[in-house]
């Protein structure tokens, strides 16, 4: 099968050797996986930090979120057959979807919206699945609650943000307050559905004032969260709730303890990585989301089709993320 790998981390990603085409064999299932025939798949900030930073001594092939047709099935699969249409996001500990089939665990993937195609459901699991935890399991926002409350989403126009704005605005009664930093991001958080949308490259608070907010109740940091901490910790209420899903080198977790500010992190992956014994929920909000989107409730969050899968346009697509150029997700569909 064709697979697209890196073989040596760390390249500039317009070297033609950063990502390439090599063939690998098709891989067997286990007895919860399903082999699944790949369609479409979208980048994410993780396949670029793996691709940048993470040493190899194979063929490494990198991808997550992933639209296809389920091949075969495990022995002890139960949720799924044959000729099933699924989305998921897969497993940092397994190889990854760019490539012509993959393995992925049962209990991590939903049945594909029948109301998208490949590339526009492509575009949501990653970010679905990141999104829902942090709102709905570690800020602990109910689902028809937070009247009264707000939150504030630090990057709203990306991939996690696009769909944090519409499950905050859309499932729950709180006030969501987006950033961006460009007019036409703006213009796109707005469209998802957040009530206002300030600057992040201006300072934070007389902005929220602006608006007639002192303090909020939320925050999610979603990007440079570091460049933003000394405001998070000065616009969060006291008892307020902080979570965050970036990489920052140092966080002083002291600083929140005055205003007794709860810290939260979020990863998509720690369900699949520990095989937690609730792993299957994943299964259940990926259904849920297709849903959702089947309803009319939510929208793709897909920003820009880069294109089929080869090695050439994921390597253009990962240039947008790194060089954060990115609006929304960016998507390959086809071989």
């Amino acid at each position: 099968m064709k697979a697209i790998v890196y073989t040596q981390h760390g390249l500039p990603i317009d070297d033609a050797n950063a990502l390439v085409e090599i063939d690998l064999p098709r891989p067997q299932p286990g007895p919860r996986d399903l082999l699944v025939a790949v369609r479409a798949v979208s980048v994410n900030p993780v396949d670029t930090k793996l691709r940048a930073g993470v040493a190899v001594t194979e063929p490494r092939t990198l991808g997550f979120d992933a639209v296809g047709t389920v091949a075969e099935v495990g022995s002890e699969v139960s949720l799924f057959k044959k000729g099933d249409e699924v989305f998921y996001a897969g497993s940092i500990l397994r190889p990854g979807s760019n490539a012509e089939f993959q393995l992925v665990d049962e209990r991590i993937v939903g049945h594909k919206p029948t109301t998208l195609d490949d590339a526009h459901a492509a575009a949501l699991p990653l970010t679905a699945i990141t999104a829902w935890e942090l709102l709905f399991d570690r800020l602990r926002v109910p689902e028809n609650g937070g009247e009264g409350e707000t939150l504030l989403i630090i990057g709203a126009g990306g991939g996690v943000g696009s769909i944090l704005v519409q499950l905050a605005s859309q499932l729950t009664r709180v006030k969501v307050i987006g950033t961006a930093s460009r007019e036409e991001t703006a213009q796109w958080v707005r469209d998802l559905g957040a009530h206002h949308v300030i600057d992040h490259s201006k300072p934070l608070a007389p902005q929220l004032a602006a608006i007639g907010i002192t303090q909020v109740d939320h925050v999610a940091g979603l990007t440079h969260t570091a460049d933003y901490y000394e405001q998070i910790v000065e616009i969060l209420k006291p008892q307020g709730q902080f979570g965050i899903i970036d990489d920052p080198a140092t966080l002083d977790a002291m600083k929140l303890k005055r205003k007794a500010i709860s810290l939260h992190w979020e990863s998509m992956f720690t369900r699949s990585m520990f095989e937690t014994p609730d792993m299957v929920r994943q299964h259940e909000l990926l259904d849920r989301v297709a849903s959702l989107v089947d309803d009319g409730t939510l929208r793709t969050t897909l920003g820009e089709h880069v294109g089929k899968i080869s090695a050439a346009n994921l390597r253009k697509a990962y240039a947008l993320v790194q060089g954060h150029k990115a609006r929304g997700k960016l998507v390959l569909a086809g071989w």
